[in-house]
């Protein structure tokens, strides 16, 4: 590995450390999933998983299920995006769980470039649509970051 992608590798995994603290502003209890998108080494948007503005910060119903209106933790930050000045075009996604199929979309439409997560999930057609899209993704495992 050369210089230039040990510099981007410590990077990456300094920015997807700091989604998973901010993860830990997410009140849902089944998960809580933390994002940032990083434009010219800085970051210009962060998200995590919850209810729309102006709702009650419970994102389960009381058999545990998750509210249908709970937004994920990428559209927090993409939709955040909207609202200012920024634009995601040619940025990094750093996100704590792999991209559902619904947060691929958004990703894709936002011209986010990269996406790398750090915690894998049963279906992987989020993944898949990335990269057909060309969006290069990378799967950084936190759990060996730890035994380091």
């Amino acid at each position: 590995m050369n210089a230039i992608d040990l510099k981007q590798e410590k990077l990456d995994k300094r920015y997807i450390r700091m989604a998973t603290i901010w993860a830990e502003n997410s009140y849902c209890n089944r998960r809580q999933v933390g994002a940032l998108i990083v434009k010219e080494k800085m970051i210009i948007s962060d998200g995590y998983n919850g209810t729309p503005s102006g709702f009650e910060n419970v994102c389960e119903d009381e058999h545990n299920i998750t509210k249908p209106y709970v937004l994920h933790a990428e559209a927090n930050a993409i939709t955040k995006i909207a609202r200012s000045n920024n634009s995601s075009d040619g940025a990094t996604l750093y996100v704590t769980a792999a991209p559902c199929i619904e947060c691929a979309k958004l990703i894709i439409q936002a011209g986010i470039k990269r996406v790398v997560y750090s915690e894998r999930y049963r279906l992987e057609d989020g993944i898949n649509l990335l990269k057909r899209a060309n969006i290069e993704v990378v799967y950084i495992d936190m759990n060996e970051e730890k035994q380091i």
